[in-house]
């Protein structure tokens, strides 16, 4: 096991209305990004990164659960022109009520 997969990491995620984007962190460091327009009934998300030194850990996921879970929290429908955010939202049936298709 390297020092990597013992210790505790801090992850945080928060949404910057500003730059209209949610963020996640790792200890400090931007590991990715999911980039939305919003309409007064709707987000839509357009493009989520996660950086390649971060990829595999499961940091996309954990970023699209956020994003989604906070727009049907604020009552906002989903419309999923990512990919990533698409094929999240496919693998996680919960939110097709949410879910607006482009």
């Amino acid at each position: 096991m390297t020092e990597a997969e013992t210790r505790d990491e801090l992850i945080e995620i928060e949404r910057q209305d500003a730059a209209r984007r949610y963020v996640i962190t790792v200890d400090g460091v931007q590991a990715g990004i999911a980039v939305y327009v919003e309409s007064p009934t709707a987000v839509t998300f357009t493009h989520t990164v996660v950086d390649p030194a971060f990829g595999g850990r499961g940091i996309g996921s954990r970023l699209a659960k956020f994003a989604l879970d906070d727009t049907v929290a604020r009552g906002l429908r989903i419309v999923p022109r990512c990919p990533f955010i698409a094929e999240y939202v496919r693998l996680h049936p919960g939110y097709e009520a949410s879910v607006d298709r482009p």
